[in-house]
């Protein structure tokens, strides 16, 4: 059997991690059995439909490096894939299940369908467990139901449930289930008046269509299942292989919503999450792969992933361990590549001044934050190996190497004061941390500027600690910082004298 399933989001709302999770394991799924990935858009539900959360999904997808083989903007088969292109499939099928005996004309009003509602909600107070639309138009005779529905009179077509059945499938995660006929949603909607679909009619005859083999989706969806699967067999349709998905739950067990933090996949990229980060995160999301190993590819994903390892038990969003991916992949990545991912945060924050100001070379309007020069880039670039190891986010960028763009304010005395020294004391540190700038600043490498300060503190007995500490501040404006010695070398001999000098002249006024 060719293997097909599909993502099919209805653009109600921008794309966030549950669904980017389940768009994930469809597509890790048809990658690992040699199969096809598919996108479809359930637009039926125009009142919340927007054009901009299509663009976002596209543009969400295009972030992430995932691609579908069959959707709309790339055709297939089995085209359209956007369900108010296929109505008239809806209509005909509906059409045809009424023919069948399986289905009927519906002619009650809205009002009734609520004044229904409402007494039975009122008679469920008094034990009644009877609930939803009471198939008033269930016996209506055939011939009488198709004339009514000729002459014009609205309608809708409902789907005749059997009752007093029961209906099994088998889950691949779940085991076999087993529903009640009497406990599905009674004879639903299968059509609406204005001849566009409900959900579960689009949603079976588009996967049956598009020859759908398994359907793989969250858990909240499984209550769902045995409508279907009932609506298969009124279509004599076989049914697809369904796997609903351990759901995703905050660390309150609870489903993960917008009060556990970001969940819209724009969040986390505003944030500076990277898509390699997510993905491997959401990846482990309620599935399992190797023994001892986190880090791994989409391509590594696409060969381990199998639904045999998928866990039954909800998966807990951690977004401390999410951070963690996030430092390592910030990590794997090259100076130039980490530059290109930070720049555009570091110009947002106006780390590069501002347009038409003296170091701005930028045509942008006044006022607005200013492309880096080349010198700027520059400096930008060889900052990265500083704060590489530092960052979990991109947008920790500017702030961290702020000091290399522009001269920090002083901090209070007490800040260049190490741990049981006096003011005296760092004066003195300070006073020889002078002499040091220039061999530093000028040292080929780590290394060698390690050797060399520690030779001289061990020479004026000193600790090494304490003699950094006064210079660290007076060259970064802050006890904690990037490497020292880096930051020396970026600033070259004559900014860092200068701002030891700054230093030691506001200590000496103390």
């Amino acid at each position: 059997m060719n293997t097909r399933d599909r993502y099919a989001p209805s653009p109600t709302g921008l794309q966030h991690i549950g669904g980017i999770r389940t768009a994930l394991f469809n597509y890790l799924f048809a990658r690992s059995q040699g199969g096809t990935f598919i996108l479809r858009l359930e637009d039926t539900d125009r009142t919340r439909f927007d054009h901009n959360f299509v663009q976002n999904l596209y543009d969400t997808f295009a972030w992430l490096g995932i691609k579908w083989d069959e959707g709309p903007d790339v055709g297939g088969t089995a085209a359209p894939y956007i369900q108010s292109e296929r109505t008239a499939l809806y209509k005909k099928y509906a059409e045809d299940l009424v023919s069948r005996g399986q289905g009927y004309y519906c002619f009650c009003s809205a009002e009734r369908i609520e004044k229904v509602r409402q007494e039975r909600e009122a008679a469920q107070s008094g034990g009644s467990h009877e609930t939803g639309y009471d198939r008033h138009c269930r016996d209506i005779p055939a011939a009488e139901a198709a004339k009514r529905a000729a002459s014009g009179e609205a309608h809708t077509i409902r789907l005749k449930i059997p009752l007093g059945e029961v209906t099994r499938f088998q889950d691949q995660l779940l085991g076999e289930i087993e529903w009640k006929n009497d406990d599905v949603n009674p004879d639903p909607v299968l059509l609406k008046t204005d001849g566009f679909p409900t959900y579960h009619l689009a949603n079976i005859v588009d996967d049956h269509l598009m020859e759908i083999s398994h359907v793989l989706r969250a858990q909240e969806w499984l209550s769902s299942t045995p409508l279907h699967v009932i609506m298969y067999k009124s279509f004599g349709w076989p049914p697809p292989q369904f796997c609903h998905l351990p759901m995703v739950m905050g660390h309150d067990g609870k489903k993960l919503s917008k009060r556990h933090g970001a969940t819209s996949i724009d969040e986390f990229r505003r944030q500076g999450y990277l898509p390699e980060a997510l993905i491997n995160y959401v990846a482990m999301l309620g599935a399992s792969y190797e023994e001892g190993k986190d880090i791994y590819t989409l391509g590594e994903l696409e060969e381990r992933f199998s639904l045999d390892k998928l866990n039954k038990a909800p998966a807990i969003f951690d977004y401390k361990k999410l951070e963690w991916y996030n430092g390592q992949y910030i990590r794997m990545k090259s100076d130039e590549e980490l530059t290109a991912l930070c720049l555009p945060y570091a110009i947002s924050a106006g780390l590069f001044g501002k347009a038409g100001g003296a170091n701005s070379g930028s045509p942008a309007e006044p006022g607005s934050p200013a492309e880096p020069s080349t010198e700027q880039r520059a400096v930008f670039t060889a900052a990265m190996p500083l704060i590489r190891e530092r960052l979990t986010f991109l947008y920790e960028a500017p702030e961290k190497i702020a000091y290399l763009f522009s001269e920090p304010a002083l901090p209070a005395a007490e800040e260049f004061i190490p741990k049981k020294a006096d003011l005296a004391q760092t004066v003195a540190l300070l006073r020889l941390g002078q002499t040091l700038v220039q061999p530093l600043a000028e040292a080929a490498n780590d290394e060698q500027a390690e050797i060399f300060i520690k030779e001289q503190a061990e020479k004026n007995a000193v600790k090494l600690g304490d003699l950094m500490m006064p210079l660290r501040v007076a060259i970064t404006g802050s006890r904690v910082s990037p490497p020292l010695f880096g930051s020396l070398r970026i600033l070259g001999v004559q900014c860092s004298k200068e701002r030891v000098n700054k230093a030691l002249a506001y200590l000496e006024q103390k």
